[in-house]
């Protein structure tokens, strides 16, 4: 089984891990990543607040590449760049005569055929016996509070993705590999994360409400899966805990990484020890 893959900026700097992780998963259950071939930034950070035609562009043109090579899907792990890539092709679809200005601009007919995948879809969709065939560490007494942020499933009508308001795909693919998955309230809570330079005060605040919940409930990690997220919770924490006078240390987790521990990978395979939050206590849980 074969996906082109399109890694975006983060997956290649901040949030190498979750590439990492996600590329080890990926081998022991038989799923090939082809990076596309030059791929570029799909603007998920700026773009769509400078011009609107550049937002839609700028994915348009890295779904144009896929095309090219007679490929009609792409994998797209980051949920920024994810939620850019499911815009472009609704918008896409909605607004005439885009298409037609966007294929200026990238100067390829693009057809918009190629459907965007997130990694959560591919193992919630008919992967759960494989992933319980290549168990080899028993994490059922590993607690975990999924994480799917704001990006994943809203607006519903663009992202099509799980159930806006309660996913569930990351938890059952998780209880799969013998995790114990506990319900909490927070899932789709925004962190904040795009406000993490200008409005500290109300990310702490968002962030600390996230952490309270995870601890409530007995959650020993969280398992996420967005750069944004990962980055903005496990740097964070430290910050969060001086202005509410709290004491968290919850490690944060991209799934990936907590199903490759349960396939037997090492932390090391995984790039458990980049993260701020350190794993240690977590992994001697699970030993």
């Amino acid at each position: 089984m074969m996906y082109p893959y399109y890694p975006g900026c983060s997956l290649h700097s901040t949030a190498l891990e979750y590439d990492i992780s996600l590329k080890a998963v990926s081998d022991v259950l038989g799923i090939e990543l082809k990076e596309i071939k030059k791929w570029i930034c799909c603007g998920a950070s700026a773009a769509h607040q400078s011009s609107h035609l550049l937002a839609i562009s700028l994915p348009a043109k890295n779904l144009a590449v896929v095309e090219k090579e007679n490929m009609d899907e792409v994998l797209v792990p980051c949920a920024a760049c994810y939620a850019r890539f499911k815009t472009t092709k609704y918008e896409l679809e909605k607004e005439p005569g885009l298409l037609e200005d966007v294929n200026k601009i990238i100067s390829y007919p693009f057809e918009n055929k190629v459907k965007v995948l997130h990694p959560l879809e591919i193992l919630s969709n008919g992967m759960s016996t494989k992933i319980k065939e290549y168990v080899e560490k028993d994490l059922s007494g590993l607690k975990v509070v999924c994480y799917y942020g704001c990006l994943l499933t809203r607006p519903p009508k663009v992202m099509q993705f799980d159930t806006c308001e309660y996913p569930v795909s990351m938890d059952e693919i998780l209880k799969n590999a013998g995790v114990d998955v506990l319900d909490w309230s927070y899932k789709t809570a925004c962190c904040g994360a795009a406000l993490s330079l200008t409005k500290t005060e109300i990310i702490l605040k968002l962030i600390h409400d996230i952490f309270e919940n995870a601890k409530e409930v007995g959650a020993d990690a969280i398992a996420v899966a967005c750069p944004l997220c990962h980055s903005n919770l496990d740097m964070r924490q430290d910050e969060s805990n001086k202005s509410f006078s709290t004491d968290f240390n919850i490690p944060i987790l991209y799934f990936t990484q907590v199903l490759g521990l349960a396939f037997g990978l090492t932390p090391e395979d995984l790039s458990l020890h980049t993260h701020l939050v350190e794993t240690d206590e977590l992994l001697s849980k699970i030993n």
